[in-house]
């Protein structure tokens, strides 16, 4: 790679990096990339910014197609049910292109993959628009599910790839806070859209994502850290491989447990307990939506820094014993003070948890290797606890209880602590810290050919096997 980010100096270096090349991601030592920084301040990549802002414009278009798509579907003269359907149809859809996207990666790359999955949510969605028919507003959601799966995979290959091995959590913290903020503006934005026409939404969102697309392609179109064109050498990790490290598997977890609670229940059953047990109207739902998106922000970016010096697990522990207790203490409670003490304990939870999960899936995969069918799985976990968490919640609180549902989506997240206790440290500086221990610490759960420049091994991948 010889063009580095702005700011950090040339680098001549070769592609096979020595134990002394100089990484452009952060413009110090590869050698000493485990660190924690103290040497020479590193600074995240230019590229970083760039899938920060897309990421926002994405977020943003998605919130503001949010208030009009059931009422735009129900507009076509159908039942209740076939206007819910057009949201689960992109879910389904997303969920089973996952791993055709993860091959896609592996045999593209994830700049292509990307821009390509953009640019087909923004035709299928400027489509929407011009549905003269349900079937057709049904159809070209589901499409906009193929390239919404693609774009989401990709980007995840796309930060893991750009990021400097000891900035991934602040990366990722950077990258959660920009859909939170863009999410919660959405809405606000959709709901005045809706006043002109239900079909305004749609064309504002795709307008939105061909901006999206333009800018990622105009700003990484030569970058080198985005690029894969030099990596043809690069090994391939499977699915199977990544599985047999310990930390794959709690990540896996624990992003099943984020489908479940932050993208399932809060959004299914957390309106319907208000409105049955705590007897308040929309108003009051918004107001505990917002806390909880509250908190999550004011703790993303510091959880994110906090993974980078202390570790992947602390954060992501802390982050589902928050997120165990604070939902099962929305389920037992009448008073609406206490339910709002335990949304907020929630959206914390899910703010620590987000940045150094997704840190350790980087470490586990490393920045070299190609594991399309690593990041399609992970993102799989959360797409299926996002459309089992709402089934399976509401159909315990229409048998049994409230409580019983929250009690249960608590007994998820307690799994995910359970396999994160279990789990390696994948944070580089720990590693380098366990091989240099005379007395026998820990095994290696990064590669040390990572830590040095140098591509990532095959076999069970650049974080190491699993004894």
């Amino acid at each position: 790679m010889t063009n580095p980010a702005p700011g950090h100096g040339s680098d001549d270096a070769s592609e096979t990096h020595t134990g002394t090349a100089r990484d452009p991601r952060d413009g110090t030592d590869a050698g000493d990339n485990g660190g924690d920084g103290a040497d020479a301040p590193a600074r995240l990549p230019r590229e970083v910014y760039v899938l920060v802002c897309a990421s926002f414009l994405i977020a943003i278009g998605y919130g503001i197609i949010g208030p009009a798509l059931p009422n735009f579907a129900h507009s076509f003269d159908v039942g209740l049910t076939a206007a819910s359907f057009v949201v689960s149809a992109f879910a389904l859809v997303r969920l089973l292109f996952a791993p055709v996207s993860g091959r896609l990666v592996t045999r593209f790359g994830e700049r292509p993959t990307y821009l390509w999955g953009v640019s087909i949510v923004a035709a299928s969605t400027i489509l929407c628009a011009f549905a003269a028919e349900y079937w057709q507003l049904l159809l070209f959601r589901a499409i906009g599910g193929v390239g919404s799966t693609m774009f989401t995979v990709s980007a995840i290959g796309l930060l893991i790839r750009i990021s400097p091995p000891q900035l991934r959590g602040r990366a990722s913290g950077l990258w959660g806070t920009s859909f939170l903020l863009g999410g919660v503006a959405g809405p606000v934005l959709g709901s005045g859209l809706v006043a002109v026409s239900l079909r305004a939404p749609f064309l504002v969102y795709g307008v939105a994502l061909v901006a999206a697309t333009v800018l990622v392609f105009w700003q990484l179109r030569r970058s080198d850290l985005a690029s894969r064109a030099d990596d043809d050498e690069a090994p391939t990790m499977t699915f199977r491989q990544a599985l047999r490290h310990p930390t794959y598997r709690a990540a896996l977890t624990s992003n099943l447990t984020n489908g479940w609670v932050v993208l399932g229940v809060r959004m299914s059953l957390i309106p319907l307990f208000v409105s049955a047990v705590l007897a308040k109207d929309e108003t009051f739902t918004g107001l505990a939506l917002a806390l909880f998106a509250g908190a999550n922000a004011l703790v993303l970016l510091g959880s994110g820094r906090f993974a980078d010096t202390h570790g992947r697990k602390p954060p992501a522990l802390a982050g589902l014993a928050l997120l165990a207790v604070g939902t099962v203490s929305l389920g037992l409670t009448e008073n609406m003070w206490l339910f709002l003490a335990a949304t907020v304990v929630t959206g914390v939870g899910a703010g620590f948890l987000n940045p150094s999960h997704n840190a350790a899936l980087a470490d586990v995969l490393g920045s070299k290797a190609r594991g399309g069918s690593v990041l399609a799985g992970f993102q799989m976990a959360a797409d299926v606890g996002a459309v089992v968490g709402p089934l399976a919640a509401g159909a315990i609180a229409e048998e049994w209880s409230f409580s019983a549902a929250f009690a249960v989506t608590g007994v998820v997240a307690a799994a995910g602590f359970v396999l994160w206790l279990l789990a390696k440290e994948t944070l580089p500086s720990k590693v380098a810290a366990a091989e240099d221990d005379p007395e026998g610490a820990a095994p290696a759960e990064a590669s040390p050919a990572e830590r040095r420049g140098a591509p990532a091994r095959s076999g069970d991948g650049a974080a190491g096997d699993d004894d």
